[in-house]
């Protein structure tokens, strides 16, 4: 059976914006996984980290897949490494970040994946460009949309504006 899915998808360093357009191609060529909806991109000031990196290029994808959400997680990290993925400093600058965001309605809370992602609901890099391709998801285990999460956010956080 098909779920749809949720990725949120970030990079900062090298050429960003190709980043995650070869992001979103590799994703496409994965079996068992349909690409459905691309948000626009996003330039969002870094959260967390070092103060002078650079801003990051955001995005969400949804996709339907019949995987299982861990061998979904194995995709995703695998895209990871195929672009050059190196772990050094959380949340610091990088050539490519794929967080799985949700899947349905599912929750799920394992040592490498928690779905729905814990930080969702409070990061405005996400729900930006997710309210775009999913405006109607609920957040199973908070009961608000993603409009309303967006609603919650300070009114001064970090700064995020579509680029494309």
């Amino acid at each position: 059976m098909s779920s749809l899915c949720a990725v949120g998808m970030g990079a900062n360093l090298g050429d960003p914006e190709a980043t995650l357009e070869r992001a979103v191609n590799l994703l496409r060529l994965r079996q068992g996984l349909s690409v459905t909806a691309i948000s626009s991109t996003w330039l969002t000031e870094p959260e967390g980290g070092p103060p002078d990196q650079n801003w990051f290029y955001n995005r969400v994808v949804l996709i339907n897949s019949s995987l299982t959400s861990v061998q979904i997680f194995r995709v995703l990290s695998d895209i990871e490494v195929l672009l050059g993925r190196v772990r050094e400093e959380r949340w610091g600058p990088r050539l490519i970040d794929l967080d799985f965001l949700f899947r349905d309605q599912e929750i799920l809370e394992l040592p490498e994946l928690i779905i729905p992602h814990p930080l969702l609901h409070i990061r405005g890099f996400v729900l930006k460009p997710l309210i775009e391709v999913a405006p109607d998801w609920v957040h199973p285990l908070l009961g608000i949309s993603v409009s309303e999460m967006l609603e919650r956010l300070p009114p001064d956080g970090p700064e995020a504006r579509k680029v494309s």
